[in-house]
């Protein structure tokens, strides 16, 4: 008797194991398993509709979208974080090559910045806004500053002026350790830290012993208004060999107040007196038009004079005559690239730096059932309408690298442009 019990429950285990191993072929077989019907499965669904449905080009660059789909569902499905799924979503946005199409969670900076950018240009967004943000406020707690990634380590590339990190001891080209004894996250080691200071340990050079410890307090970033008082911090005249060289780093370029500030203080504000300009359109955002190149390609128009009733004159003259160069780089992208096809089409000034990120078609965000954000090209670009920029960038009439592992601040790329334009003057 108990042999034949034995041999029972011996043929129930080699029933149940073969049940399970039918469930799991079925599992890593079907498309959509049923049995991981989780919310991200919606959210995947939704972001290939949204591109199958918006996306500029209908042959989707070459690129068979259906199957983009079946590929990359189920690997979307066994995804066990969002930090994980968000980058099977990039992959498969990856097949299309194209720029300006990116899947953003709200662990990213970019999401915000996005957002502040796009959604006081749009009703749609601002309807859908308070769902996600009740207080109707983009912000995020943070230092200002831009990382790149380079052979597993995290350094920083850029640094916004007038930012917590520009007042800090921090320079471009810091090697970020941690952030209070933890990995480093852009959102999460500051968020609800705001006005308080963390610890950010980071290393100066490649010897470890020039690793310091930098107390920082983050604060809230307002991303509809940070650019506009970036560009405002950046603005300055610097004295170099009895010249006035202005200079003014254009964070974004997307949003018509951000062109209104390069203008305004260019032919009014404390720009206006300098020898020469240096125009910095490296990293950030592009976006807009390019209305202000006129301030350089315009015939000479009238100058404005008013006098005063102490009898001071001032003098305006709406158009920028004296020597300009431009730097740019690979994090200058979409209308910056165009400005700077445009300096070189007008022969405006020199171009220094390195080649742009040849990203230049129209994106537009739309937001996902979570909050998340998808990024979709939306419509191609031809520059003089021929001209494509996208995948192409442009090259710099001065090459200038900038080697950014510790690079200590140093920034060769804005002293060759003071260098040009000081030059010219002579």
């Amino acid at each position: 008797m108990k042999k034949r019990r034995l041999s029972g429950l011996l043929k129930l285990a080699v029933v149940m194991l073969m049940s399970c191993s039918v469930l799991l072929l079925v599992w890593l077989t079907l498309p959509l398993p049923q049995i991981l019907a989780k919310p991200e499965t919606k959210i995947f669904e939704q972001v290939w509709q949204t591109v199958n449905e918006n996306f500029y080009d209908p042959k989707f660059n070459g690129v068979d979208w259906k199957a983009m789909r079946e590929k990359y569902q189920p690997q979307a499905a066994r995804t066990k974080s969002k930090e994980e799924f968000a980058i099977a979503i990039n992959q498969m946005l990856s097949e299309l090559q194209t720029s300006h199409i990116r899947y953003y969670t709200q662990d990213e900076p970019a999401y915000y910045q996005l957002l502040g950018i796009f959604v006081p240009r749009s009703t749609e967004l601002q309807k859908q806004l308070k769902k996600y943000f009740p207080k109707g406020k983009i912000e995020y707690s943070g230092i200002g500053i831009f990382t790149k990634v380079i052979n597993n380590k995290t350094f920083i590339s850029a640094i916004l002026d007038g930012s917590p990190a520009a007042k800090a001891d921090l320079k471009v080209g810091d090697q970020i350790i941690s952030v209070d004894s933890r990995p480093y996250q852009p959102i999460q080691s500051f968020a609800g830290k705001a006005g308080e200071n963390v610890k950010l340990l980071i290393q100066r050079s490649p010897d470890r012993n020039s690793q310091k410890e930098i107390a920082i307090a983050p604060k809230m970033l307002d991303a509809s208004t940070m650019f506009i008082e970036a560009h405002r911090a950046s603005t300055q005249i610097i004295q170099r060999q009895g010249k006035k060289i202005g200079y003014i780093h254009i964070w974004s370029h997307a949003a018509n107040e951000d062109q209104q500030q390069l203008q305004q203080e260019m032919i009014y504000g404390r720009l206006k007196d300098a020898d020469a300009l240096v125009l910095d359109f490296r990293d950030g955002w592009g976006g807009g038009d390019v209305d202000s190149l006129n301030i350089f390609t315009a015939k000479e128009g009238p100058s404005v004079t008013s006098i005063s009733r102490n009898g001071k004159k001032y003098t305006y003259v709406s158009q920028w005559k004296k020597p300009v160069a431009m730097v740019i780089n690979e994090g200058s992208r979409s209308s910056k690239e165009i400005y700077a096809y445009g300096f070189q089409q007008h022969k405006i000034g020199p171009v220094i730096g390195s080649k742009t990120a040849g990203a230049v078609v129209a994106g537009r965000p739309f937001f996902m059932p979570d909050g998340s954000l998808l990024y979709v090209a939306v419509a191609d670009v031809f520059v003089n309408g021929n001209q494509r920029l996208e995948g192409k960038g442009v090259t710099p009439d001065i090459n200038v690298a900038f080697p950014l592992e510790y690079a200590q601040g140093a920034d060769p790329q804005k002293e060759r442009a003071i260098e040009t334009v000081l030059a010219e003057l002579k």
